[in-house]
């Protein structure tokens, strides 16, 4: 099981697509006792995986020491960073502490896209020393994408630029309408080239020696297994069934994307949030709608929850909107 816990809403680029509307740290963020109560309650709760993502986490001034405590309580400690801030002694560092991977974003091929996307000027630039200072201290690093109308043509050339600069693996996070992304929403793919961009990275994935693996596009499951594709992911949307996120001051909510409030760890213990919460224990039934629901992939894949509810007036239970398998839709 998979927890990713938002650890500041502080950030050094203000990117189109943030979820979070991350830039200024937000006030009350749970504090450096307070995150380790919450990696207790984490660690007790029997996930295996932390990320500790944002924001941008390497701003928070505590983030080895809680590193190293993920680390002492049996979790496997992961980022998502931008990148920039990866020094070659913070790449050593964060290993010491007992960081197994970060995952650095990388939107384009074309240095200036990704700057303007990220409204960073020398960001491409940026990301890559960090991802090249990883490789120096060994510490393993995979490159993520938020996929998009304006970059879709560019996926295999960024996995192929994976390869080649020595990271593990290429997870491509198809862009759902959260937040600043929200402005954004036409630039989002649907059904028909979806379905084709998914397609092309199973098809890449029989070509290159690292994982690629597509986000918030649950019916890459299927795919893979109409292609005889054997991949060891079980299942495709996580969402408070082997996953959950965290907000900088407590809020616990099923996905980055699905923002619906399930608890806040300051007035109720993680555990019994993830055991207890009403949306949790619903999206547990799989008891989907419309075609979701009598979908013969309904356990493998699950459908995107979070594009579900932005598409159906905030219902997580409808059916996915963007899936071409039994369904009738225009571009």
């Amino acid at each position: 099981m998979i927890v990713s816990w938002n650890t500041t809403n502080a950030c050094n680029m203000f990117c189109a697509h943030c979820y979070r509307d991350a830039g200024v740290k937000a006030d009350q963020e749970l504090n450096t006792i307070e995150a380790k109560s919450l990696i207790d309650e984490i660690s007790k709760s029997e996930f295996k995986i932390m990320i500790f993502s944002g924001g941008e986490p390497l701003l928070r001034s505590d983030i080895l020491e809680l590193v190293e405590y993920a680390y002492s309580k049996g979790l496997v400690p992961v980022f998502g960073t931008n990148g920039t801030l990866i020094t070659s002694g913070m790449a050593r560092d964060l290993k010491n502490a007992g960081a197994v991977g970060m995952g650095i974003s990388l939107d384009s091929m074309n240095k200036q896209k990704h700057d303007n996307f990220r409204h960073f000027p020398g960001a491409w630039d940026g990301a890559v020393q960090g991802m090249i200072n990883c490789r120096e201290a060994g510490l393993p690093f995979q490159i993520h994408t938020t996929v998009m109308e304006w970059n879709w043509h560019e996926i295999n050339d960024i996995a192929d630029f994976a390869v080649k600069i020595g990271a593990k693996g290429h997870h491509t996070f198809f862009l759902v309408p959260t937040g600043r992304a929200e402005n954004i929403e036409e630039e989002s793919l649907r059904a028909e080239q979806y379905e084709a961009v998914l397609k092309s990275i199973m098809l890449k994935q029989q070509e290159v020696n690292i994982e690629l693996k597509p986000t918030c596009a649950p019916q890459f499951m299927r795919i893979a297994q109409e292609m005889g594709l054997n991949l060891r992911f079980g299942r495709g949307c996580l969402a408070g069934t082997h996953y959950c996120i965290i907000s900088p001051v407590g809020d616990v909510q099923p996905c980055a994307y699905l923002n619906i409030k399930a608890g806040n760890v300051r007035e109720t213990p993680f555990s019994r949030i993830w055991q207890n919460s009403e949306i949790f224990l619903t999206l547990r039934t799989m008891a989907y709608k419309g075609k979701c629901g009598t979908c013969k992939f309904k356990v493998k894949c699950g459908g995107c929850r979070a594009r579900a509810a932005y598409y159906n007036a905030g219902d997580y239970m409808a059916e996915e909107p963007w899936c071409l398998y039994g369904f009738e839709r225009s571009k």
